[in-house]
């Protein structure tokens, strides 16, 4: 064999494997992922001096609330900072991953005129993910109640979880990050690595899956979740869809359906963070696999769902916001299954939260830098 022939050899090879091997994690991951060259949209910079915005809501009279990590709840009007904040927001405590987080309305806001806020709350011995209710006299919080406290209370300042949605038949349901409870998140005795489902006022239903099951907290709804910070209910169908943070890769959409178990930390399609196996497996009998998963980890975060028809071939799609990877995916589903997907805004910023406003625009919360951005349909 002559050594021309071993030389090219040498190079075929391994460009070879490297493709072989590009080739097998795409088709494990069930990935396809294109850049949009002619995006359909122009960007709109509404604001540009957020302080780690996390939630957005929009209250009947057509102002915005905007949550910032701290505990401060900003005030928007026709697209604008009106320079005011409400007043006697709830104390939280803004360590680590920690604060302020998601924020919702009643579905039945005009007659209840309750709001929802998610947040890490101090408690004696730490802090804890907390949802908290209340009403408003202009920009003052009043009628302060707090339906729900995941326990038991832990030190940890990460995992918090926490975004929030409403059924049609007005059912909450959150989320609870494990907060580094690894074992404990396949047990039903604690709230952590769950997704909760309460009635408005913080009753639990007797229907929920583990009502009247030994040692199981009656409000979980779903369990063996890391930390999910995306959520949202697709009234069409009545299905409720998740987005969570994996470890080193394996960030997972998860289509949440009621008792199931999605795995953590027995089941994952990442790694430690120094690089060892976590868990030899990806997939096992029992636990609900991921409809998409992201190697590498993107730090899926807020998402929103389109029905809007503003944007030309978007209706139905998952917008969700990308932390690590900075751009927001809009992912295609058909059904239960994922299909395709797109970046949109790539490097624009650390993408926290996207919401679809009641008038059909999307609007996007962006840290590092903090803006308020808006999506403007092209003719």
């Amino acid at each position: 064999m002559n050594k021309r022939y071993l030389l090219s050899l040498s190079i075929i090879l391994p460009a070879f494997l490297f493709l072989a091997v590009s080739s097998y994690a795409q088709t494990t991951s069930a990935a396809s992922t294109d850049t949009s060259a002619d995006a359909n949209f122009t960007v709109q910079k509404l604001y540009t001096a957020l302080s780690n915005p996390w939630g957005m809501a929009w209250l009947p009279d057509g102002r915005m609330l905007v949550t910032e990590r701290s505990g401060d709840i900003l005030i928007f009007k026709n697209d604008k900072y009106t320079g005011q904040k409400l007043v006697g927001v709830p104390k939280v405590f803004n360590q680590g991953q920690g604060g302020l987080l998601d924020i919702k309305l009643h579905p039945d806001y005009n007659k209840t005129k309750w709001i929802y806020i998610s947040y890490s709350k101090p408690v004696e011995g730490g802090a804890t993910t907390a949802i908290t209710r209340f009403k408003l006299a202009g920009n003052q919080v009043t009628n302060k109640q707090d339906i729900f406290m995941a326990k038991p209370f832990i030190k940890a300042d990460f995992h918090f979880g926490s975004r929030m949605v409403f059924d049609k038949k007005g059912f909450l349901y959150f989320s609870s990050g494990e907060r580094g409870t690894q074992p404990k998140v396949q047990l039903l005795d604690n709230d952590h690595g769950k997704i909760h489902r309460i009635y408005d006022d913080g009753r639990v239903p007797a229907d929920n899956p583990f009502v009247g099951q030994k040692n199981a907290r009656g409000s979980i709804w779903t369990y063996g979740h890391r930390n999910p910070q995306g959520m949202v209910y697709d009234a069409a169908t009545d299905r409720i869809w998740a987005v969570e943070h994996g470890p080193k890769g394996g960030d997972e959409l998860n289509l949440i359906e009621k008792g199931k178990n999605y795995g953590w930390p027995k089941a994952s399609y990442g790694i430690n963070y120094d690089g060892t196996i976590l868990t030899p497996d990806k997939e096992l009998e029992g636990v609900t696999n991921p409809t998409r998963f992201w190697v590498p980890s993107i730090g899926p975060c807020g998402m929103t769902m389109v029905t809007s028809d503003k944007y030309p071939g978007w209706k139905g799609n998952l917008l969700v916001g990308a932390l690590a990877f900075r751009h927001i995916a809009r992912v295609q589903l058909d059904g239960k299954t994922y299909v395709t997907e797109e970046k949109l805004l790539q490097d624009v910023g650390r993408f926290r939260s996207v919401a679809q406003s009641p008038d059909g625009f999307i609007y996007a919360i962006t840290e590092g830098p903090g803006q308020l951005i808006k999506l403007i349909p092209k003719p």
